[in-house]
């Protein structure tokens, strides 16, 4: 008997809890979103499937010498999933088209806006009637904002490693609720004359503005923000090898889909690693609430500030600009570049963007990632002394 109930005490039928059973709920949830919805699929799927096996009752792959724990030490802790998310979209990135028409940064820039009124929001906004957070949580929130998980993973961990996971949630609640919060915005703030410019022919780019353009913006921006090199070093490098051709000399004789492979394996490992960090000591409770209502107000104020800077460059361009542009500003790639076409077609009559428009969408895309990468080292350099 004496060994009968030792065995049944190891059960994980015997350690169940409510809060397991919730999380091991939600993990099922963002499995469904990823298979039915095709949202963020590889990410979304892994982050979903390791937040079921963290908290399944008696699990230890969470606890130290776990796998999911040793994976978030290996690939977080020192920045290597990170950047090889980063390094994988620099491989696959195009930037002709930011370079073709360097204005489309302010559009970017201007995205950004959403972090630096979260950062003062989470600070003052819930301190009298709900949960208080410091400068370091605030900054992380903020970066949330930004909408970049790689930026969010890496300067988390870094500052206030405990709200990763729930952070990291509330980026995809922000992107499920984003195509309904950008119509509204664009309805709001862009005309029916705005949205039916049709942009022309970009100029044509040449290979060597093409190799050096990641080549300077690392010197640039290292130059100003040394805290962004382990996430603006791989992009460029991934985006070097792309346009100097050595991408190809690696993958002769493979298939074309193995450029995105390494993109592919470390956003799988990097949900797989995050996924761990979803218990629901954290994530059931007024903080969890807060966190995601502030990134969704992020996402507005970056949205509605970049289609802003969309109308200015439409008037200062005499009409040449569409400000619908600015719904791609958010550092959601390659989402918000899409919500470009979808926003088009709300026209009445309703238009079928033209082929260089969305590609200047994709850049104006790119140019928000790299402002959500600025912004976060902004928030870094002005926080290492104090975090570092």
């Amino acid at each position: 008997m004496e060994s009968l109930s030792l065995f049944w005490q190891n059960t994980g039928i015997a350690q169940v809890t409510f809060g397991s059973l919730l999380m091991v709920g939600l993990g099922t949830l963002l499995l469904v979103v990823a298979i039915r919805q095709g949202l963020e699929t590889i990410f979304l799927f892994s982050l979903g499937f390791a937040a079921i096996l963290a908290n399944m009752p008696g699990s230890t792959l969470a606890d130290p010498g776990g796998m999911l724990y040793t994976l978030y030490e290996v690939g977080i802790r020192d920045g290597m999933l990170p950047a090889l998310v980063l390094l994988g979209l620099g491989i696959l990135a195009d930037f002709g088209p930011l370079i073709a028409m360097p204005s489309l940064l302010f559009v970017g820039a201007a995205a950004q806006a959403g972090i630096f009124v979260t950062v003062l929001l989470a600070m003052t906004l819930f301190s009298g009637f709900g949960p208080s957070f410091n400068e370091m949580q605030a900054a992380v929130i903020a970066i949330a904002g930004g909408a970049s998980v790689p930026n969010l993973v890496f300067a988390a961990d870094r500052m206030a490693p405990e709200l990763v996971g729930v952070a990291v949630v509330a980026i995809h609640v922000a992107i499920v609720l984003l195509p309904t919060l950008q119509s509204l915005l664009a309805a709001l703030f862009v005309s029916e004359q705005e949205r039916q410019v049709v942009m022309g022919a970009m100029r044509p780019v040449s290979p060597w503005e093409r190799i050096l353009f990641p080549v300077l913006l690392l010197v640039t921006c290292l130059l100003l923000l040394p805290a962004i090199a382990p996430l603006l070093a791989p992009l460029a490098f991934g985006n070097l090898m792309r346009e100097s051709g050595v991408v190809g000399r690696i993958t002769t004789g493979l298939s074309p889909a193995a450029h995105s492979g390494l993109l592919s394996l470390a956003t799988l490992l990097l949900g797989l690693a995050i996924g761990g960090r979803l218990t629901p000591d954290r994530f059931f409770s007024l903080e969890t609430v807060s966190i995601i209502l502030l990134t969704i107000i992020a996402f507005g104020v970056g949205s509605a500030s970049a289609l802003m800077m969309g109308k200015w460059l439409y008037r200062q361009s005499a009409g040449a600009v569409n400000p619908l542009l600015g719904a791609a500003g958010v550092a959601v790639v390659p989402l918000a570049a899409r919500m470009v076409r979808k926003l088009g077609a709300e026209n009445k009559p309703p238009i079928d963007l033209p082929a260089p428009m969305l590609a200047y969408a994709l850049a104006t895309n790119m140019a928000g990632l790299l402002s959500a990468i600025v912004a976060a080292g902004i928030l870094l350099s002005l926080l290492a002394g104090k975090s570092w």
